[in-house]
């Protein structure tokens, strides 16, 4: 049935499958076994969780800069909120808890991405110091320091990708390790 005032509702850009298609690489990309392994990422809920943010962070930040960027941003951080509020009930949070464990993420996830963001402004080995105090715990600069070199090929790459790859998730996500970032 089709409701009166429906045509005056401006149809979203971006269809609800392509936000799925572009979290799921995200989410895929993020649980590359070699950021473990090698990289020293702890596998744990937080350690996930940090990794998530980086890279959902390198994809925001490339689509500051696309034309449908903004309505493109706020579908893939509403479904990033879906996602960690689906998370916390299936580990049995509770419905009192699940708002302020809400907030905590989304201060995380905040406090990071400025640290980032002030991070690649400043240069040199900030975004490895960043990368290493809030996904390495403080630990294994070396690696940090790697994670870094890969940050900055993801946003190279993202930021070679036209809009038409991010809009309809046609992009790729660069390998987590290059012969150059090797030991």
């Amino acid at each position: 049935m089709l409701w009166p005032f429906s045509h005056f509702r401006k149809p979203p850009l971006t269809p609800r499958g392509t936000i799925e298609a572009i979290y799921g690489m995200i989410v895929t990309q993020a649980r590359e076994p070699i950021f473990y392994r090698d990289l020293a990422v702890p596998d744990t809920v937080n350690g996930r969780f940090d990794l998530l943010l980086l890279h959902l962070w390198l994809l925001l930040r490339r689509l500051r800069t696309a034309a449908e960027g903004p309505e493109l941003s706020q579908a893939l951080f509403d479904r990033f909120c879906e996602d960690m509020d689906d998370n916390l009930r299936e580990m049995g949070i509770g419905d009192q808890v699940v708002p302020k464990r809400m907030r905590a993420f989304g201060e995380a996830f905040y406090g990071r991405t400025k640290a980032y963001d002030q991070a690649l402004e400043e240069g040199g080995e900030a975004l490895a110091l960043a990368i290493c105090k809030n996904i390495l715990n403080g630990a294994h600069i070396a690696q940090a320091k790697r994670l870094a070199a890969y940050a900055r090929d993801v946003e190279s790459t993202l930021g070679r990708a036209d809009e038409a790859a991010l809009r309809e998730a046609t992009f790729e996500f660069p390998s987590p390790i290059r012969e150059e970032m090797a030991p």
